[in-house]
């Protein structure tokens, strides 16, 4: 019998490499001769560089960035053959930011720039990048700042790159970019659809998970729109053209800024099919398993795990659900999986669950494999 196991990461409790490799344990320990493939999944979000890496055999490589509040980081990238993979939330992401010190004017996306600059100088020209998590909302001056473009207020002064900028910004000069850029091709993963500014913009949808007060939303989206209007004439862009694109919104504006160095938008669930070869892995399964930290009716609206599922009926294999918890409206999933199943055992505080969630996915998913393997198999669909 053969094995599909894809999860997302439980968030807060497991990366979805190691919930992966649970739910691999459970397999083998049911049905030894089992044939068992792992591709951790991803969303763009945290646990993307990871979960890429482990899909395609690649490595990472360890850098010293500039972190979202300024002081020296530890970071990541990944390397899959000429291609190198990152993601916002190791590097300017909101885990790295105390919560008693988030605030929007203060942190930079530096750092996603200086990985990328290292990257170029070690001969890369593909890169994957991962926007979800991060702790920024500077529209993306920071990671321009460090590839060579220059922001200047009124008085010539060179602005650092920090969502505070923004209210001091007067000029947009990008004919410093970093020229081999242009031999570049870069993907990045975002299943956020919202606009650079306004009610749906950036700062007024994340703005306030970032620190964000509502006198700071809407100083910072008016300063947006300038900084928008000055990027896009520095383009030779109409006004609007850009930060008005589906995306550019992402990550405090990371999505507008990578989208002028030009950078190609896709949603994350796709990015994963195709860097990691997802729909042939499903091709060749009797048994997809997948799962998430926790599952109700907002998976239903392009979270990974649906994008499983339909993906195994399409290539003739069928999913099961192992999540974290299943909350409300989750029976709107029954249609979409042969089962969907929570892997809490008894009454427990949410803390208990995070911190046994490993040996919960493991007896849960071998008890599913149990059932499994007592019906001998099934044909494909």
């Amino acid at each position: 019998m053969r094995f599909l196991i894809v999860p997302d990461s439980y968030k807060g409790s497991l990366t979805a490499v190691e919930a992966a490799e649970a739910m691999a344990s459970a397999v083998l320990a049911e049905l030894p001769t089992a044939e068992v493939r792992q591709i951790p999944l991803a969303d763009g979000g945290e646990g993307t560089v990871d979960a890429l890496v482990a899909a395609r055999g690649g490595r990472t490589e360890q850098i010293e960035v500039t972190g979202p509040l300024g002081a020296r980081a530890s970071a990541y990238y990944g390397v899959i053959g000429p291609m190198v993979v990152l993601e916002a939330a190791n590097l300017c992401g909101l885990t790295m930011v105390p919560p008693e010190r988030r605030n929007p004017l203060r942190t930079t996306s530096r750092a996603l720039g200086e990985a990328i600059s290292k990257a170029l100088d070690g001969g890369c020209r593909q890169f994957t990048i991962g926007l979800g998590g991060s702790a920024t909302n500077d529209g993306g001056i920071g990671m321009l700042s460090a590839l060579g473009a220059i922001f200047t207020d009124k008085s010539g002064g060179v602005l650092r790159g920090y969502g505070q900028d923004l209210t001091a910004l007067s000029r947009v000069d990008f004919s410093g970019l970093d020229p081999r850029l242009k031999q570049c091709e870069i993907t990045v993963a975002c299943d956020v659809k919202n606009p650079l500014v306004g009610a749906e913009g950036a700062t007024f949808v994340y703005g306030p998970q970032k620190g964000a007060d509502p006198d700071m939303c809407r100083t910072l989206d008016a300063a947006m729109a300038t900084y928008a209007g000055l990027g896009e004439a520095s383009l030779g862009l109409d006004p609007g053209s850009l930060r008005e694109t589906p995306g550019a919104g992402a990550a405090g504006g990371l999505g507008f800024a990578l989208m002028a160095l030009g950078a190609k938008l896709v949603p994350g669930a796709q990015v994963i099919e195709d860097q990691t070869g997802l729909r042939a892995a499903a091709r060749l399964a009797d048994w997809v398993l997948t799962g998430e930290g926790r599952s109700d009716g907002q998976t239903l609206y392009g979270k990974l795990p649906l994008h499983v599922a339909r993906l195994a009926r399409e290539e003739g294999a069928r999913a099961v659900l192992i999540s974290g918890s299943l909350g409300a409206d989750s029976e709107r999933l029954m249609p979409e999986f042969a089962g969907c199943f929570s892997i809490v055992e008894q009454p427990s505080t949410l803390q208990e669950c995070m911190g046994q969630a490993r040996p919960l996915l493991y007896r849960c998913a071998r008890n599913v494999v149990r059932l499994i393997g007592q019906t001998g198999g099934r044909q494909k669909l």
